[in-house]
């Protein structure tokens, strides 16, 4: 029942703009590496075009899809149907970090509500839309998000923030660097 396509539809971009949450996959090069999986809210996911989305990553207690793509490119981000009727959509596609202080984010954060502990902007071209059946996914009521990310980021500051990219955002689990961790040996 899978469905392919070459670029973001508007009944899928309307499809995606009413989710809560998504998913972003990405794994190293090496069969060794971990793959990584984050489930990603916070209305954080911006479609630029049909072949272009955006997502500002928030700080978190590690860097996986940033060291992955800044290795291999390789991403993955899929959005499933908790409400309504059942579907999949998975996007496909090559990703880049965009660190703060730059001119492309300049150029995309405006699209974005910012948050505390915005640590940069993944930039995902995409290859390939699937859509699929998600008969198996269960359904929820979305209560609302949580703001205890936000209220974590408030309580440390930008310097707290700082230090706590350089202690656990620099590389990934697998010892890949990240963008941020190049970013702060130039410094």
């Amino acid at each position: 029942m899978a469905k392919y396509y070459e670029a973001i539809t508007p009944d899928l971009q309307e499809f995606i703009i009413k989710q809560h949450l998504f998913f972003v996959a990405s794994a190293p090069l090496s069969g060794d590496g971990h793959v990584n999986v984050s489930p990603k809210g916070l209305d954080c996911f911006r479609i630029l075009n049909p072949l272009k989305v955006a997502y500002l990553d928030l700080t978190g207690s590690g860097n996986e899809t940033s060291a992955h793509i800044h290795e291999n490119g390789r991403i993955t981000v899929m959005f499933c149907a908790f409400e309504g009727a059942p579907r999949i959509l998975r996007l496909f596609g090559r990703g880049r970090t965009v660190l703060p202080n730059t001119s492309e984010w300049d150029e995309l954060v405006p699209y974005f509500v910012m948050h505390p502990g915005a640590r940069q902007l993944i930039v995902i071209d995409i290859e390939l839309v699937q859509t699929s059946c998600g008969f198996a996914v269960p359904l929820y009521d979305f209560v609302g998000h949580r703001d205890t990310l936000i209220k974590w980021a408030e309580t440390k500051g930008a310097d707290g923030i700082s230090a706590y990219h350089r202690e656990k955002n620099m590389h990934s689990i697998d010892k890949l660097p990240t963008p941020l961790g190049l970013a702060c040996q130039e410094d």
